[in-house]
């Protein structure tokens, strides 16, 4: 596999969506949850989603529920936290895993492809976030303690 766009997910509502349709964006994706203490980074996500959606931005949320349980719900109820809690407009897809034998084959390409700061391919908790080119290639993997705002000035490079 050559780049992201090799691949697809599916939607919260149940919908399959190729990759390949962000085919010339910059995609920033992360794995979420609902009860997590990074939760709050959604605010900032939205808010770089809706600041640079225009520009070429689109961030894709890939609920997880491998860390501690903290993304128990079904689709709905993910759909309506985001949306209740946080006013979330980007896309959010159906859960996945991002570790191990079950996992969503895109984080199986991301976490090879791109490793960790201690060397360690596997996500080790939510709100990882992938920063990707243009080119469907990635640019950078940011660990959850790195919030949205510290990686604005890296979207904005990647905008162009």
């Amino acid at each position: 596999m050559a780049s992201v766009y090799d691949f697809s997910a599916r939607t919260l509502d149940g919908q399959e969506r190729s990759l390949a349709d962000y085919r010339g964006k910059v995609l920033l994706i992360v794995n979420t949850a609902s009860a997590c203490g990074f939760t709050p980074q959604f605010k900032g996500l939205e808010t770089l989603h809706r600041r640079y959606e225009d520009k070429g931005l689109v961030l894709l949320g890939f609920p997880c529920n491998q860390f501690a349980g903290q993304e128990p719900g079904d689709a709905a109820e993910i759909a309506n936290f985001c949306s209740v809690n946080y006013d979330v407009t980007f896309p959010m897809m159906a859960k996945v895993d991002v570790n191990g034998p079950r996992a969503h084959p895109l984080y199986a390409y991301l976490t090879k492809a791109r490793r960790g700061l201690i060397g360690n391919s596997a996500i080790l908790w939510n709100f990882t976030k992938f920063l990707i080119g243009r080119d469907g290639r990635i640019v950078a993997r940011y660990g959850p303690n790195v919030t949205p705002s510290q990686i604005e000035g890296a979207i904005v490079k990647a905008l162009g």
